[in-house]
């Protein structure tokens, strides 16, 4: 594994809440929507959701075409010119699931559905603080900070994909962050990330059937990311306590509900690719204000970190701030987003599976998701 030191920047203090990354899901039986489609996003590749600056109102979206190479900035802008106040602020997440495009937009209480052909608006849905979203069963599973009737705690809400109405809500654990659907069930980490020294440590386990909260599997503080390895297990991060406690990758097998395995790799981003699992991790040092990024990869089958970078030609110099990771679910490429100072415009890289870079682009301030369009 190589790293690279960086100086902190301001907003690397303590990791944004964010999200790593969505891959399209196979189409389902909805309805069609309407609008022409646009020759910037009617064919395959990825979009990307600018996460934007902290209460700068300034999250966009952006299209990479696989087809073309061609890249459009600010589509949703474009495409909806009634939206005067754009997409709005901090986007935390992105998916497709059959012809529709879901953007969660943290900062405006909110997830835009948009027709993934054109970009064009079709609903906007109201939820406190969303985190993250997955999908299942022809519904959207989307986690939230707030809407819970409880003190204490979060919410997981579920919307109707045919319809776009939410149907149902259920209470899940105090600042919930990624959600993932396995074996029937959908599992949601907790963090408690706003209540420093008193973090929560488990996987909330939501029955899909009945839509309540049946289990908690203890894991470790201030969770994070959660995502399946295709052999029946879960990998979670923990953010640790930016202190004391180091970040670490767990993993949890799902028929046992229990942890089975701890990694010490400190992860910032995951994502999970046939047999390999790509890393960024990061850690800070407060006694010398700098940030140790690392570029890590992991055989799932084994759970043992690989030797090297999975960037292998030394490019990894050229990206200041690595963001966000996803991977090409076909061609394997590996793409890596960069915040670079985090309140201008970054860039995304594109690398080969074996780690060498291809290209790179302009993106819009702090880019951060991405999901494949097929």
């Amino acid at each position: 594994m190589k790293q690279t030191t960086k100086k902190r920047s301001p907003r690397g203090s303590v990791p944004v809440l964010v999200t790593l990354f969505a891959i399209a899901l196979a189409a389902c039986h909805e309805e069609e929507a309407p609008g022409k489609p646009l020759p910037f996003v009617a064919g395959e590749g990825l979009f990307i959701l600018n996460e934007g600056a902290w209460h700068a109102n300034n999250a966009t979206l952006d299209f990479w075409s696989t087809t073309t190479g061609e890249y459009a900035r600010e589509i949703f802008k474009q495409v909806n010119p009634e939206a005067v106040l754009g997409l709005g602020e901090l986007g935390n997440d992105i998916g497709i699931y059959g012809r529709k495009l879901y953007l969660v937009i943290n900062g405006s209480d909110k997830v835009e559905v948009l027709d993934a052909s054109t970009g064009m608006r079709l609903k906007t849905l109201s939820i406190e603080q969303p985190r993250y979203i997955t999908f299942a069963g022809g519904h959207a599973y989307v986690s939230a900070y707030g809407g819970a009737t409880t003190p204490g705690h979060g919410v997981v809400v579920e919307i109707d994909t045919a319809t776009r109405e939410i149907t149902r809500r259920v209470e899940v654990g105090r600042q919930p962050e990624e959600l993932v659907v396995a074996a029937g069930n959908l599992y949601v980490a907790n963090s408690g990330g706003l209540s420093s020294g008193d973090y929560e440590r488990t996987l909330s386990v939501i029955s899909l059937d009945r839509f309540t909260r049946d289990q908690e599997i203890p894991v470790a503080i201030n969770l994070h990311l959660v995502q399946p390895d295709g052999r029946g297990n879960l990998y979670v991060s923990s953010r640790g306590d930016y202190d004391t406690i180091p970040p670490r990758l767990f993993v949890v097998e799902i028929a046992r509900a229990r942890v089975i395995d701890s990694i010490d790799i400190p992860v910032s981003r995951l994502a999970i690719a046939g047999d390999t699992a790509y890393i960024l991790g990061m850690r800070y040092s407060s006694e010398t204000a700098t940030t140790v990024h690392g570029y890590y990869k992991m055989d799932t089958r084994t759970r043992t970190p690989l030797a090297g970078s999975f960037i292998t030609d030394g490019s990894e110099g050229e990206i200041m701030a690595p963001y966000g990771i996803a991977v090409h679910p076909l061609t394997g490429d590996i793409y890596v987003t960069d915040a670079r100072t985090y309140d201008v415009g970054g860039k995304i890289f594109r690398f080969s599976p074996g780690g060498r870079k291809l290209d790179e682009r302009p993106a819009g301030v702090v880019p951060a998701h991405v999901v494949f369009k097929r």
